[in-house]
């Protein structure tokens, strides 16, 4: 394995300490997969400069100038704190002919937007629940077309930001609310989509053409009660004390026939190429009490933490952390941008 200068960027204030030691978890929480990589990257041999950026590019220009980093480690996820901008993060990079880790700036910005990456999907006839889309500053008219109850949540917004079990609405009036909650808190358009009741289902995909998919995974919710909907909200993703109290956990999903396994492959393969992914991402379904899957959406550049499950269900079929992590590494250094086709002058 060769030893390469890795630059990677993460937002202003979790470039992770050397150590763990000294810290609180609720403190190491904030930067944990942060500090996974970084570590993890220096102890596979890697020479690693770590720098945060919030609206600021003059850091990424300077450290790829003097320093001429081989690849950057893509961990920003935002610019001016807004979740939009990651896709023009990553052009930034493809300007300055630096090779990065993760999605292309196209997937990034297809997946990022619900409602564009869903009419992408249905248009290539992969299912998914119907939908509406209502603009800020608008309030939610009648929708005959869809069926209750509804799932409400940000158009743009990832990491359940803004998923509640108040998300799940049931008739008009809730809906509305809910709403109005997504344009106020999220400041973004409210994705309005039929619920489907079934299994919280996740794949994991890495590959740029010729693709790898991790086993299904599945979230299970043992302990909650039956009027409480099994979706992934904030809590149920990042609550502890939550997560024990309902013996909620993530696993592979064993119990699928073969045959469903490999349609529900077949079907994440397919939505990577349909959004123009590539790099790494995780993609989200549900599969009712019939066996219909539904794609509810994309995740490009999924957490990388150690023992979450993008890396768990890696794991599980061999592939260990650092393996991981390079390969990831190895998929920014072989996708072909543009920029490498183009005369220097």
């Amino acid at each position: 394995m060769r030893r390469r200068r890795i630059l990677v960027l993460v937002r202003e204030g979790l470039v992770p300490p050397p150590s763990m030691e000294g810290f609180s978890d609720k403190e190491i929480a904030v930067w944990k997969v942060e500090f996974d990589v970084v570590a993890t990257l220096r102890e596979l041999g890697h020479e690693v400069q770590a720098i945060g950026v919030f609206d600021d590019l003059a850091p990424i220009r300077l450290a790829i100038r003097e320093w001429r980093p081989h690849i950057a480690f893509m961990m920003l996820e935002e610019f001016h704190g807004l979740a939009t901008y990651d896709s023009a993060m990553v052009s930034y990079l493809e300007l300055m002919r630096t090779p990065y880790t993760g999605c292309n700036p196209r997937g990034l910005m297809l997946s990022r937007d619900k409602a564009v990456s869903k009419k992408i999907l249905r248009f290539h006839r992969i299912r998914t629940p119907r939908f509406a889309v209502c603009p800020r500053q608008r309030s939610v008219k009648k929708l005959p077309n869809l069926r209750y109850p509804l799932m409400v949540k940000s158009v743009v917004e990832d990491a359940s930001f803004g998923i509640s079990q108040a998300s799940v609405v049931r008739d008009h009036d809730a809906l509305v609310e809910r709403v109005d909650f997504v344009h106020r808190r999220a400041e973004s358009d409210a994705l309005i989509e039929e619920f489907i009741e079934g299994r919280e289902l996740y794949v994991g995909v890495i590959g740029n053409r010729r693709l790898l998919t991790f086993p299904v995974w599945e979230m299970l919710f043992p302990g909650m009660p039956d009027d409480v909907a099994r979706i992934a909200t904030a809590k149920v993703k990042f609550d502890g004390k939550y997560q024990e109290k309902y013996g909620i956990t993530t696993k592979a999903a064993d119990d699928l026939p073969p045959m469903v396994t490999a349609k529900i492959v077949r079907i994440c393969k397919r939505v990577y190429h349909a959004l123009s992914l590539s790099g790494y991402a995780r993609i989200d379904l549900r599969m009712d009490a019939a066996g219909k899957i539904y794609v509810l959406e994309a995740n490009a550049n999924p957490n990388l933490e150690y023992g979450e499950d993008f890396a768990e269900s890696a794991e599980s079929m061999g592939i260990e952390y650092e393996m991981l992590l390079q390969r990831i590494i190895s998929l920014g250094l072989r996708y072909d941008a543009p920029w490498k086709n183009a005369p220097r002058l």
